[in-house]
């Protein structure tokens, strides 16, 4: 059984942002009446630094405002001031290239179910290192299991929601693990492939991108729209989003997964049958260069 899992960094004297104010990470703290711990009521945002700059930033605030409207959730921030908090965290804790997690909890309420009863969200903002998988895996590509766990339904919980509440995803990622692989793909209540334990995935074939749509329970990630933008624009490649089964992925010329934190990896077998070649495929390749070109071009600045 594989342990591996997302590997951070923490930073020498970390300074941890909460509610306007900075702290150690031995300070850092929330009050166990908050309803992000007591419910996973809350939203978050996970978001990448490159070259002194935080990559796509206004994509993720927008999400993040999305995600807490659908909720009933009014963040006590306007988007520039999170936005400013974001650049000046990373600035504070000298991350230049690096990993962010937002976080806007319910805040702080009673015993009770009833969000009404919480005054104030809680802001939290921690930046620091991320390696979802090592750099071996990114050399090879990953090898996929089949989990039983399905995804939430959409009826259930709206995937276009990046809340708190990620036991479905904990849950998978365990299957994973278990099984002796560090991803895994999660069908749909239909038997469709919906996405990965915590990555958006496509296949190749015939020179055609393939993805899930949104509504089949994946999330409408940032850097999945990254990659359907540089396929179309700068590669000339047809993308589509259509309805996906297991035999897709067994029988697709390349596959690769995307996400903030893993950014672009190719994986290469699912359920012991080898995708392709068996190895990172030339779309996969490029497009993994195309976005690393960008990630260097594009974001909002790092400042105090």
């Amino acid at each position: 059984m594989v342990s591996w899992g997302i590997a951070t960094t923490r930073i020498l004297h970390m300074k941890i942002y909460i509610d306007g104010k900075y702290y150690s990470e031995t300070t850092a703290k929330i009050s166990v009446f908050d309803h992000g711990l007591l419910y996973g009521d809350g939203v978050f945002e996970g978001i990448r630094a490159y070259n002194n700059r935080v990559f796509k930033l206004d994509e993720h605030i927008d999400r993040l405002f999305d995600s807490a409207k659908a909720i009933l959730l009014k963040i006590p921030l306007s988007k520039k001031q999170i936005m400013r908090a974001v650049s000046r965290t990373c600035w504070l804790n000298r991350v230049r290239n690096g990993y962010i997690r937002l976080v806007v909890t319910r805040g702080v309420g009673n015993l009770g179910l009833s969000p009404f009863n919480c005054k104030r969200p809680t802001v939290i903002i921690i930046a620091g290192k991320i390696s979802l998988y090592p750099p071996k895996m990114y050399r090879r590509g990953l090898d996929l299991i089949t989990v039983p766990t399905t995804r939430v339904s959409p009826a259930a919980l709206n995937p276009a929601i990046k809340s708190l509440n990620y036991l479905n995803n904990v849950l998978a990622k365990i299957e994973a693990i278990h099984g002796g692989v560090l991803e895994a793909v999660m069908l749909n209540a239909q038997g469709y492939v919906a996405e990965c334990t915590g990555d958006n995935i496509f296949t190749v074939h015939g020179g055609r991108i393939f993805t899930p749509p949104v509504s089949s329970g994946a999330l409408c990630g940032v850097t999945r729209q990254i990659v359907i933008q540089l396929a179309r624009e700068h590669l000339g490649v047809e993308v589509q989003e259509s309805n996906m089964t297991r035999h897709d992925i067994f029988t697709a010329d390349e596959c690769f997964l995307t996400g903030t934190g893993a950014e672009i990896i190719s994986a290469v077998k699912l359920d012991g049958r080898v995708i392709g070649t068996g190895k990172p495929g030339e779309i996969t390749t490029q497009l993994i260069k195309a976005f690393r070109e960008l990630t260097q071009q594009e974001g909002y600045p790092i400042a105090p």
